[in-house]
């Protein structure tokens, strides 16, 4: 499909720079049997069936953006470092800028006792060899910021709160560098009241990388070449999902990580299975889901993978009259915006 297809015009003012506080208090947006109700994230026990399960994805985000100083004599210059993904042995692929100013083996020193080796280039990233004066993760905590998206960032600096609002209250495996951001609408009461409606919960991990960010530039879905992410699906995992479409229970993603690994995981069968390893799904219009009955997430940008999925989820008709609702009603979008839960 065209590019084109998922473009959409959304005033600059709907893009949230901050989340609702408390975080259930966000909207949400329900799409289903062809109408749309407005509601709050606290509503969903009284959405939400009892044998309905959530799946939760439970990456937690590090402080992923580092900036630093590279010396080369008496002259220096700032490096802007966000961290990619660890290569072991203390190495990361990371986005450096400006990268054409480093040379290899030279060092970068960030605060807090942190430094790096510029170990070469992989395509557009580069390898970093880090070291640190005690153990790398309290030093990274200490130098870095949390990596807040492009569309924030333009417009504020992260500061010591989004440690805590860009982060879901279940965050326990660390490596992403965004946050599976639907997921940051619950709280603990929340949680707690969709426990006392019945509601089952599922943990899978997909840690969400940088490439989320990245705009799409081929004019034709059929030239994009997705990003891979590294995930996980547990047997137990796996097993409770398979319990619940056993019972007639909803399988419902929380988020389009925990859709898109869910969905890797039941190309071959239909079935959800333990998995592990990198994936590159790409879900565009045409593709036949096996693993999702609903779908909660955030309003995502235009002309992005996010918006082809949703559109493959829906069906475009029916997702742009969604997307076109929301804009009128208000709804704040993107990654510290609102929410809507779709059912097909």
């Amino acid at each position: 499909m065209r590019l084109d297809a998922f473009d959409f015009d959304l005033p600059e003012e709907l893009i949230a720079v901050r989340p609702a506080r408390p975080r259930s208090s966000a909207r949400l947006l329900v799409a289903e049997a062809g109408a749309i109700a407005d509601r709050r994230a606290s509503d969903l026990p009284s959405v939400l069936r009892p044998g309905d399960r959530l799946v939760l994805n439970d990456t937690k985000v590090i402080p992923a953006r580092l900036t630093g100083t590279r010396r080369r004599g008496e002259a220096e210059a700032r490096m802007d470092v966000t961290l990619l993904e660890p290569r072991g042995d203390g190495r990361w692929s990371a986005l450096v800028r400006p990268l054409r100013k480093l040379s290899e083996g030279e060092i970068i020193v960030f605060p807090g006792g942190l430094s790096a080796t510029f170990a070469g280039r992989e395509g557009d990233a580069a390898i970093l060899s880090f070291r640190a004066e005690e153990d790398f993760d309290t030093a990274l905590e200490r130098a870095g910021r949390m990596p807040l998206p492009p569309y924030i960032e333009g417009r504020r600096a992260a500061d010591d709160a989004d440690r805590t609002d860009y982060q879901t209250v279940w965050a326990r495996e660390a490596g992403a560098v965004a946050a599976p951001t639907a997921s940051l609408h619950f709280d603990e009461p929340l949680l707690a009241a969709l426990r006392a409606r019945g509601v089952g919960f599922t943990h899978v991990t997909l840690h969400v990388g940088a490439g989320t960010f990245l705009p799409v530039k081929a004019e034709d879905t059929d030239d994009h070449v997705m990003h891979a992410e590294r995930g996980r699906i547990a047997p137990r995992a796996a097993a409770e999902i398979a319990a619940t479409r056993a019972e007639g229970g909803r399988v419902i993603p929380v988020g389009t990580t925990a859709m898109r690994l869910l969905e890797t995981a039941a190309r071959e069968t239909g079935m959800v299975q333990p998995w592990e390893g990198a994936t590159d799904i790409f879900i565009t219009p045409g593709f036949r889901f096996r693993a999702s009955d609903a779908l909660m997430t955030n309003f995502h940008l235009p002309r992005s993978t996010l918006m082809m999925l949703v559109g493959a989820f829906m069906g475009m008709d029916r997702i742009r009259g969604i997307y076109a609702y929301a804009i009128a009603e208000r709804y704040r979008f993107f990654s510290y915006g609102d929410a809507s839960l779709l059912v097909p």
